[in-house]
């Protein structure tokens, strides 16, 4: 199973971008974020003539997550578990169907800044309910992927000059400890499993010229319970979308799990 997660700021701007990714590289299931859109107004159909099944949990000209899976889709919910309160549109979680399921988890973690402040609270406390999830999901012995734009710089490898963010939301100590906490509840960073060392990116700002320097940082991850771990093949970055045609600052981030 091809998993491919892909933030693409904005579906009606990019919409030409995502379904020509997919009809190239076709992954089994892809995990959008940032699409920026109401589920009423999600151009569905392009992607069900691909093939896909699609879920998601939308926010008109905000965040938004969704799933399209050429498997079936079941147990389907969308909006993380603790705040009834809280509006934005930012988890979907569905079991991909097959002879050996897989829980997806989508999620579009807050940016957090400026920080501190009251968008890096949300941002703390919205990943404490992330690790009440994370541990059910560790609970329920199966093998599932946590995957999308977590906004979280998780070592000074991951940044190209980790010495620029020190005060951003992204590094700030409190943001990689939360980020900790749920890694070592039991979690893979399917990634660091493969690959090690700097260089390995995942998002470049649109200034300053930042993709052709590789000034760059990896906040996109994929956290795998140990049973999607035991299946893990690999893992990798497609860095080369950040150079096509109208691309997001972000890039697609691969795991492959045994069939």
């Amino acid at each position: 199973m091809r998993i491919a997660s892909f933030n693409i700021n904005g579906i009606r701007a990019r919409l030409e971008t995502v379904t020509g990714w997919l009809e190239r590289q076709a992954p089994d299931v892809a995990v959008l974020q940032e699409i920026k859109i109401t589920d009423e107004a999600f151009p569905r159909e392009p992607f069900e003539d691909l093939g896909y099944n699609v879920e998601v949990h939308g926010q008109k000209s905000f965040n938004g997550v969704a799933i399209l899976s050429k498997s079936p889709l079941e147990d389907v919910s969308r909006g993380l578990a603790g705040d009834e309160t809280d509006e934005q549109a930012r988890w979907i979680e569905a079991l991909v169907g097959g002879a050996r399921p897989v829980r997806i988890c989508g999620l579009y973690l807050p940016n957090g800044n400026p920080a501190p402040g009251p968008k890096f609270d949300y941002k703390l406390a919205w990943m404490e309910r992330l690790k009440a999830r994370a541990e059910r999901l560790l609970e329920l012995e199966e093998a599932a992927v946590m995957i999308g734009d977590w906004n979280v710089i998780p070592q000074p490898e991951d940044a190209e000059h980790p010495e620029n963010w020190v005060e951003d939301a992204l590094y700030r100590p409190e943001s990689r400890a939360a980020f900790r906490r749920i890694l070592h509840l039991g979690f893979t960073d399917a990634f660091r499993a493969r690959h090690r060392g700097k260089g390995h990116y995942t998002f470049w700002d649109y200034q300053r010229a930042a993709h052709e320097r590789n000034d760059g940082i990896r906040i996109d991850h994929a956290l795998l319970t140990p049973q999607a771990a035991d299946r893990l093949n690999e893992c990798w970055i497609e860095a080369e979308m950040r150079a096509g045609p109208k691309p997001s600052d972000h890039v697609p981030l691969w795991v492959e799990l045994e069939d």
